[in-house]
């Protein structure tokens, strides 16, 4: 197997669309950032493979490809503001702020934030990206309203604080636990406050957690 990153890359591309990711806007994104330099680096020969794999503070980078997925349920536009809970490496965060117009992303783990500042530094794509260590469960309240959300771990359900963050019309994306599944859903806001939900795919994640985290 070639350890050519571009070659891992298309080679990404190839399952993203297998999965049904054929949004071309999304898929550029996600062969364009390069996802090797979020992993750790006894991870890094893995970074283009669709695994999850290990990050600090006991969290995990998601498959590309559902990323993908989840993504393209979004349907993001390039005017677009997006809240993402669930920062993790800051990969995801990367990837959106080549689709949306700016990216509120909140992590619960001081570590996780402080190097995915670091990294999208790198990458020169932080001035699109704002990231904050706080209860991602009562979102960012002062940057609403937001034309999408995305959780990157399981909740019962939306939180209420995320749900007045949302604009009508709006669209979240995000994994639920329900009857002992796991399931990736998305929620458009409709004028009366509802929801209208659509099933995207089975998926189980870690659940969110409330509050900051102490010693992380």
């Amino acid at each position: 197997m070639t350890d050519d990153p571009r070659f891992q890359a298309a080679r990404l591309v190839l399952a993203l669309r297998q999965s049904g990711v054929t949004d071309h806007r999304l898929t550029e994104a996600l062969e364009k950032t390069p996802r090797e330099v979020f992993v750790p680096r006894p991870f890094a020969e893995h970074a283009w493979e669709n695994v999850e794999l290990p990050i600090d503070c006991g969290q995990t980078m998601t498959r590309p490809v559902t990323v993908g997925v989840m993504l393209q349920a979004l349907g993001l536009q390039r005017e677009h503001t997006v809240l993402e809970v669930g920062s993790g490496s800051g990969y995801v965060a990367a990837v959106l702020s080549r689709l949306a117009r700016r990216v509120c992303s909140i992590d619960r783990y001081r570590t996780l934030v402080d190097r995915a500042r670091s990294t999208l530094d790198l990458l020169g794509v932080s001035s699109r990206v704002e990231l904050r260590l706080a209860d991602g469960l009562a979102g960012w309240p002062e940057a609403t309203l937001f034309d999408r959300v995305l959780l990157m771990g399981s909740v019962p359900v939306l939180p209420g604080e995320i749900v007045r963050q949302l604009a009508v019309g709006g669209v979240a994306v995000l994994p639920v636990e329900r009857d002992g599944e796991g399931l990736i859903v998305r929620l458009e806001k409709l004028a009366d406050g509802g929801f209208s939900e659509t099933l995207v795919q089975k998926g189980r994640f870690g659940a969110l957690q409330p509050g900051v985290a102490r010693e992380l």
